[in-house]
């Protein structure tokens, strides 16, 4: 508001105010206050030290509008609901050259003797402010921090200084310095007029705001699809040619009498190609050429499966990142035409589930197995030993909860470190009458001793028993346990398994 506006506007308030007792205070959101002058006419004056629209004028609201928008009050109120209680506007004025207005009142003491105070608006952007002054025009409390000369509790009042930018021109611009664009066709009173330019203010500022809101929803869900299907190329190129597999398999039984063996390479004859000519194949030295082979043959079946369910899930991205473009041309229209009702029918439509997960990475499945939702959870590590077993390990208490009663059967191994809390680590057996190797299971154990807080000490002992003897105590805490029957190793903590 300019100086003009300002003037104008307390033309209007004072024969509706002077000589009105100060009533019920309303806090506001943005650093706002609508105060009760008992105007009998459901009138209420604000006062508004929001830097970005600071203002004051009559607005007409009902004490339920009013009570249904206020925050909780802050100090800055509740001071002034006790130091202005029983007090009657005397006098309203601006200060010359200056966006203050100062409310000066008569306030009754405990003995019954008249005492002044003065509220100050302080109508000047970013240095908006309201301030309680004592009879001496000292502050006594003040809404917003503040800073700089005669703007501090104790203090005498003063305006604060201007930048010589801020200096108001000689020939002012239309509607003033700060002046707002308030058309008063068809509104009773200059405060009626400010009223709804200032509502209209705040309904295009939350159309803004849920625009904008919406439109950063479609761009992270499009960044999402595309992460996912990075990710998915990614885990395609990482399973490697199928035909390579099954090729070097095929090979490796083929020359099962005749091949080289060098350490961890092997030569072999390629009876598939023209000319029979001699291979040279990489294989783990510590497997035999028919473990090799059914290794690579189980490799081939990986990544044939992969492959293909890889292909059908790329190939649904491109359409969903098609129609998350039509709707953001979509919104692009709405937002334009300033159109609310297609905003907020935008804004009730649901995103499909998988444009959210864009981190979600695509794996080989075995055909026929039964994995719960949380076992393809987030939060689960997944290591492969040396005997070939999976070895599945927990992060936090609600994960450690879901890894042993939802994905463990009640075969697989379980185990924990003794004392110390830490990840829940579930070996998964075979069969329900297989015998995990002793290799494996230490491996393991020293997997949950470097997931536990023990995981610096030299030796660490591991409880461990089958999963069927793992139980949970009515309203136990997430991650807690108890178990009815086990045993213990000591071991080194350890993180050497491949991760899978």
């Amino acid at each position: 508001m300019n100086e003009r506006l300002i003037e104008e506007v307390l033309d209007e308030l004072r024969p509706a105010l002077l000589g009105r007792p100060w009533g019920k205070v309303f806090q506001l959101p943005a650093h706002t206050l609508a105060v009760d002058f008992r105007t009998g006419d459901g009138r209420y004056l604000l006062l508004s030290a929001d830097p970005a629209r600071p203002r004051l004028h009559l607005i007409a609201r009902t004490v339920r509008e009013l009570e249904r928008s206020s925050p909780a009050p802050t100090p800055f109120a509740l001071f002034l609901r006790k130091a202005l209680g029983g007090a009657t506007l005397r006098a309203l004025s601006k200060d010359e050259g200056e966006r203050v207005v100062r409310f000066k009142f008569s306030v009754p003491d405990a003995l019954g003797e008249e005492g002044e105070a003065t509220l100050v608006a302080q109508l000047t952007g970013r240095s908006a402010n309201l301030f309680l002054l004592d009879e001496r025009g000292r502050v006594r409390i003040a809404l917003r921090p503040t800073r700089g000369a005669g703007q501090t509790e104790g203090e005498v009042y003063g305006p604060p200084e201007r930048s010589p930018a801020a200096v108001t021109p000689l020939v002012e611009p239309k509607h003033g310095r700060g002046g707002p664009d308030v058309r008063r066709d068809g509104s009773a009173s200059l405060s009626e007029a400010l009223d709804r330019f200032y509502l209209r203010q705040e309904a295009e500022r939350a159309f803004d705001v849920r625009a904008g809101a919406a439109a950063a929803r479609l761009r992270q869900q499009a960044a999402n699809l595309r992460k996912l299907r990075d990710n998915l190329r990614r885990d395609l190129e990482g399973h490697g040619d199928a035909e390579e597999h099954r090729r070097a398999g095929d090979l490796l039984l083929a020359n099962i009498g005749t091949a080289v063996r060098e350490g961890g390479k092997v030569r072999v004859t390629d009876f598939y190609a023209e000319g029979t000519p001699t291979v040279e194949l990489e294989l783990d030295e510590n497997r035999s050429l028919q473990e090799e082979a059914a290794q690579r043959f189980a490799r081939y079946a990986k990544a044939k499966r992969a492959a293909r369910e890889i292909a059908e899930r790329l190939e649904k991205i491109e359409p969903e990142l098609a129609a998350l473009e039509d709707k953001r041309a979509e919104l692009e229209r709405a937002v334009a035409a300033r159109d609310a009702e297609a905003l907020a029918a935008f804004e009730g439509g649901k995103t499909d589930e998988r444009v959210r997960d864009g981190r979600r990475r695509a794996v080989g499945r075995e055909k026929g197995s039964k994995r719960s939702s949380a076992e393809k959870g987030r939060a689960l590590r997944r290591y492969r030993s040396s005997d070939g077993y999976e070895v599945v390990v927990g992060r936090g208490a609600r994960e450690n909860d879901e890894l042993t009663f939802r994905v463990a059967r009640s075969y697989d191994t379980w185990m924990h470190a003794a004392d110390y809390p830490g990840s829940h680590v579930v070996v998964r057996a075979r069969g329900k009458d297989e015998t995990i190797p002793h290799r494996t299971l230490v491996e393991a154990a020293r997997l949950a001793a470097h997931f536990s807080q023990a995981r610096k000490d030299a030796k660490v002992a591991v409880n461990y028993t089958q999963r069927k003897f793992v139980s949970k105590p009515r309203g136990a805490a997430p991650g807690l346990v108890y178990l009815s029957s086990f045993r213990t190793l000591l071991v080194e903590p350890g993180e050497e398994l491949e991760r899978v």
